[in-house]
């Protein structure tokens, strides 16, 4: 007859495998990821933006006009303005991605310089792009 063994779990045993969202403490790296996807979909709606408008100026003068009021509108604007800042984020956060594919970076003081340059980088170019626009103007 087999004899049945007791089996001890260890504490180390009981736990997770993988750590979850309360044990980690938010740090930027894990933040810029989370960005990163949420850019990911508002450049999805910006896209619909984009396609209203072109569809619009192809359609007729009344229609063009709408969407051009529509967006030139203080709403309008800051959506635009959220529009562009994700395009940049998002542009960004591709390159350090990029970066990190090949190796690069992945140490902790570049992963953190990497993860500030994706902020920095994309509020700059944001407001780069709006003073250019706002001078042509």
């Amino acid at each position: 007859m087999a004899e049945a063994k007791s089996r001890t779990v260890s504490p180390e045993a009981r736990r997770p495998l993988s750590p979850h969202l309360q044990i980690y403490r938010p740090m930027l790296t894990m933040m810029m990821s989370i960005m990163h996807r949420i850019t990911g979909v508002a450049l999805y709606a910006g896209t619909l933006l984009l396609a209203a408008w072109l569809i619009a100026a192809a359609t007729d003068a009344r229609a063009f006009a709408t969407v051009s009021d529509l967006l030139s509108s203080i709403l309008g604007r800051i959506i635009l303005l959220g529009f562009t800042w994700s395009l940049f984020h998002h542009l960004m956060g591709g390159l350090r991605h990029f970066i990190q594919d090949t190796g690069r970076g992945m140490e902790h003081p570049q992963r953190e310089y990497l993860a500030q340059a994706t902020l920095v980088g994309g509020l700059v170019l944001t407001i780069i792009v709006w003073v250019l626009a706002y001078a042509a103007r």
